[in-house]
């Protein structure tokens, strides 16, 4: 072949395949082995507090938990949950469990500290803005809420789901919504 040509999400491959439509196509719709498949919920944000037990209970079971919120700080427009509440709320719940933060605005250096923290299981949850979507490989994280999830588009909660599922246990990834959903 002259050109290779890889997508891993299926809105940009559908694109592809419409701008390039005299190409061959090889699709590998199998998970790797060892791997399952992972379980999507969508709830209301007023189910915080079960959630929080979830977590509790999956971190004593030895796995990590991603929390995924839309912005860093605060906005005098968009009221929407941000990473750095949601790190301040979850570090006072969580005593037993380590609770870590990660963001764009960090350096690139304080960011690959956290993550590398979070690989070797030194923290337990990470609460993170979009910054994790691609190129992480952490098999032991096994939960992941994903907060604001009706302001995302699929391509983006497609790979953000994508962080969890990546060892040989059961994964979950929790769409949270506020009340306000059409």
């Amino acid at each position: 072949p002259h050109q290779l040509m890889m997508r891993a999400t299926p809105i940009p491959r559908t694109l592809a395949m419409s701008y390039f439509a005299d190409m061959d196509i090889s699709i590998i719709n199998e998970m790797p082995p060892g791997r399952k498949s992972v379980i999507t919920k969508v709830l209301s944000s007023e189910k915080r507090n079960q959630i929080l037990d979830t977590i509790n209970q999956n971190c004593f079971d030895g796995n990590q938990v991603y929390w995924v919120c839309p912005l860093i700080e605060e906005s005098e427009t968009l009221q929407l949950e941000t990473a750095e509440k949601t790190y301040h709320d979850l570090s006072n719940y969580f005593s037993n469990h380590k609770v870590g933060l990660i963001h764009g605005r960090l350096s690139s250096n304080d960011k690959k500290i956290i993550m590398e923290d979070f690989k070797k299981n030194k923290i337990k949850i990470i609460v993170a803005t979009t910054v994790i979507e691609v190129g992480v490989d952490v098999p032991n994280a096994t939960l992941m809420v994903i907060e604001n999830a009706e302001r995302m588009g699929l391509t983006q909660l497609h790979q953000l789901r994508g962080r969890i599922g990546r060892g040989d246990k059961k994964s979950i990834c929790i769409l949270l919504y506020q009340k306000k959903l059409s």
